[in-house]
């Protein structure tokens, strides 16, 4: 049997093409299982499974993708997960021969905390039922496939990686933004999961050929593994009354050769590809070579945003207050359990400029290995910025990476034996950065060859574990210069020595360089430059203390790493520094305080913010003057590309517990702005996208009736003449359900007076209106958009609101 992964440093491998659609083809009618095919027609899963091998298929995918509880619950089939997963990767095996055949694992379709009801650990046990069966029925490979949210993607790599020897790819799905569901990026995902000790990583359906050029272009600029591409045949659009694809086998396959020179070395199809083809893109990469990807780069990342350290980058600002040491207020907090203190220092450095957040929750007497997964956890989910766990507990670390959604440092290791061995295999098996603190056996280094020396042994262990030096930050250790003058100057040496000989990033806990001296902050602030000329490229600092700021920035300048200055400008172009009497004003204005905490996200606290308007305000008021508005002002950062769905569902949420507090002044039988129906079509068990669209439009003052998903169009119907509702929301995620939902919406208007809007990955609004709908949202804010239109008195009807 052929090794894929070895073979594609030569070659393009081929993979094969779409299931469901082949299914479909076969008879299988909307509503029904596709997997449980494997089980009452095998047969016509291996004809399938032989058609894409005699097109030239190389390796095999199961007809699994659904097969887990969550998903075989919707069709009462929960308990038989071991038998459709066993029976799937045997039918392949029979048709493949010495081929590999691949288990494909598609996403549960449930959303994880803190934005869906599902825990990490929940979705790890639903992976690792299906691996554990897959494995022991014969399957070579696991593709996690056709993910959205990087944190559910993680916990079906490491239920692979844990409990089977199983070569793992997993493969993304971006929309035509470029980004996720959750709005991660291209290189942001690879830089996050590929350290996970994937064998491939990629994309695959959303999009056709042409627009997944992008995706893998961007992804070759930081992947260090092979690249899989696996895109649909264009867009479904209609065509003498059913449902096809807009490219055909030849223009498919002809985009081919781009996304190999690109950088993808494995290729195949998704939705609506067939044998032919796979046929055709066989044909057309059989004598490419594959990309070289040699990238060499240190970098962190959150759900939305990647950040690279070194010399050829500005210095990286870490951001100190998230550490108790000498906080009562916070080390009070943590050690009962409150985690807002947190979130607000959080806040707080990411305004102040913050780049990456240190999170420390040290103190004597407290859980450690459930507070600082639970407070990286919120501090994740408050901000776009990478974190760096700060621990000497190695099980509170792992437990905190495990959850978190991007890739973080962990501070730290040190260059004894006994730390060695207790970090560095954590390093490896997550992918993480680690800070190397260079204190050895003999304790804290006296000079900068002790220094050099301790970072020598970090990496030669490092390297030992499979860990590139890359992902090692050497912390040379910043030594009082109170008690030890000479010590800044050893520090300095080092450092640049580890910069220039070593070829490895540092960082410095800047501090403890002035402790015990008067005016710190002087003292701090002309270290920082001195350290920036002798190659550091991090700094743990207070980004909140201006003055150390005003340094860096302009040191940056001097050292030209401000490319055009452009930082400086930004900063420094218009500066206007308001009055105190301003400031303090706006602290206590409690307008404000709940508009930027909607703004933010930031849920803590604003019972007591609204309980203080209510007092003086009517409560209709605080809606149409602070709530709407502040969602308005989160939409167009949503539109702009500033903020993504996690920042969207997160200022949902605070609007949510204002809501509570709200509607128990609101005089009984207040009116809503309008009722509103949505349901996910028959056969399509996706309801993600319906489930956010729900939050938002009653956030937005909207009553909304929720059917649920798999909803049949009788039902739809019944509901719409029960309730009077004048606008009902459809949602297909499923290319196979989009004949459904044309039958619903014909329903609805041969029996209802209704309005019909519609949305879903799979849909285009060309499509949207060939089927019948009204309306076609893009996205969760263009069904706000849609509704705010539509029942808005005397205003014009948008056709559509995909601005």
């Amino acid at each position: 049997m052929i090794d894929i992964f070895k073979e594609c440093e030569n070659r393009v491998v081929v993979f094969d093409g779409a299931m469901g659609t082949q299914l479909q083809e076969r008879g299988l009618k909307a509503g029904e299982c596709p997997e449980y095919v494997n089980l009452k027609r095998p047969e016509v899963v291996f004809d399938i499974h032989k058609a894409y091998i005699e097109a030239g298929a190389e390796v095999i995918e199961t007809n699994t993708f659904g097969a887990n509880r969550i998903k075989l619950a919707k069709y009462g089939l929960e308990d038989k997960v071991e038998e459709i997963v066993t029976k799937g990767v045997e039918i392949a095996r029979k048709a493949a021969g010495d081929r590999p055949v691949a288990l494909s694992v598609g996403p549960t379709g449930e959303l994880l905390a803190p934005f869906g009801d599902m825990t990490f650990d929940e979705a790890y046990e639903v992976f690792k039922e299906v691996v554990v069966a897959a494995e022991k029925a014969g399957a070579d490979i696991v593709i996690i496939e056709t993910m959205s949210d990087m944190l559910e993607a993680k916990a079906a790599i490491l239920a692979a990686k844990e409990n089977t020897n199983m070569k793992v790819i997993c493969t993304m799905t971006f929309q035509e933004d470029g980004r996720t569901l959750m709005g991660s990026d291209p290189v942001t995902v690879v830089v996050s999961l590929q350290g996970l000790g994937l064998d491939a990583i990629g994309v695959n359906c959303s999009t056709g050929p042409d627009k997944m050029v992008k995706v893998v272009e961007k992804m070759a600029q930081v992947a260090r593994i092979p690249i899989i591409a696996q895109p649909n045949a264009g867009m479904p659009v209609i065509r003498d009354g059913k449902t096809v694809y807009d490219l055909k086998p030849e223009e498919f396959a002809s985009f081919f050769p781009q996304l190999v020179e690109k950088g993808a070395c494995i290729v195949g199809g998704c939705c609506g590809t067939t044998p032919y083809y796979i046929k055709l893109v066989k044909k057309a990469v059989e004598n490419l070579k594959p990309k070289k990807l040699e990238n060499k780069f240190t970098a962190l990342s959150s759900n939305t945003r990647t950040v690279f350290i070194g010399k050829e980058y500005p210095l990286r600002v870490i951001g100190e207050r998230i550490n108790p040491t000498g906080k009562k207020k916070l080390s009070g907090a943590l050690l009962s359990g409150d985690v807002n203190l947190a979130v607000e220092e959080a806040l707080k450095q990411q305004k102040c400029g913050a780049e990456i957040l240190d999170v420390n929750v040290g103190v004597p007497g407290i859980e450690e290995e459930e507070m600082l997964p639970k407070v990286a956890f919120e501090v994740e989910k408050a901000v776009d910025l990478p974190l760096q766990l700060d621990s000497t507990n190695v099980k509170a670390i792992e437990k905190a990476i495990r959850i978190l959604r991007g890739r973080p440092i962990i501070n730290s290791v040190n260059a004894k034996e006994e730390s060695l061995k207790e970090v560095l295999p954590i390093v490896k098996k997550y992918g993480a950065c680690v800070v190397g603190l260079t204190v050895g056996d003999k304790g804290l280094p006296k000079d900068r060859h002790e220094r050099v020396e301790n970072a020598r042994k970090i990496l030669k262990k490092a390297e030992e574990y499979g860990i590139p030096k890359e992902d090692v930050i050497i912390d040379p250790v910043v030594l009082t210069v109170s008690s030890e003058q000479g010590a800044a100057i050893e520090t300095l040496e080092a450092m640049k020595i580890i910069s220039e000989e070593l070829g490895v990033n540092t960082v410095v806990g800047l501090s403890n360089i002035s402790f015990g001296l008067p005016e710190r902050k002087l003292i701090n602030s002309t270290f920082l430059a001195m350290a920036a000329s002798h190659g550091l490229t991090a700094a743990i600092v207070n980004p909140c203390d201006e003055s150390l700021m005003d340094t860096l920035r302009a040191s940056m300048v001097l050292l030209n790493k401000d490319k055009g200055s452009e930082n400086y400008l930004k900063v420094y172009g218009q500066r206007v520094k308001p009055k105190e009497e301003v400031i303090k004003r706006h602290e206590e204005d409690f307008s404000k305080k709940l508009y930027d905490q909607i703004l933010e996200g930031k849920k803590s606290g604003v019972e007591e913010i609204v309980m203080a308007l209510l007092e003086d305000n009517p409560p209709l008021s605080l809606v149409d003057e602070i709530i709407i508005p502040a969602l308005k002002e989160v939409g167009d950062r949503y539109e702009k590309g500033i903020y993504f769905l996690p920042q969207l569902l997160s200022s949902a949420e605070v609007v949510q517990s204002a809501f509570k507090l709200i509607k128990e002044k609101l005089p009984k039988g207040t009116a809503s702005k309008g009722k509103i129906i949505l349901a996910t079509v028959e056969g399509d068990v996706h309801d993600i996208g319906k489930n956010i669209v729900k939050v938002l439009l009653e956030n937005y003052g909207y009553e909304v009736i929720d059917l649920g998903k798999d909803v049949k169009g009788e039902v739809i119907v019944e509901e719409v003449k029960k309730t009077g509702a004048p606008l009902v929301g459809l949602s297909a995620l499923m290319t196979t359900t989009l004949f459904n939902m044309e039958k619903i919406i014909k329903m609805l208007k041969e029996n209802t007076e209704a309005k019909v809007m519609v949305g879903g990955a799979v849909l285009t609004e060309e499509y949207a209106f060939k089927i019948g709908a009204d309306y076609y949202g893009k996205t969760a804010q263009d069904a706000v958009k849609i509704a705010d239109k539509f029942f808005l008195k005397n205003a014009l009807v948008c056709k559509t609101c995909s601005f």
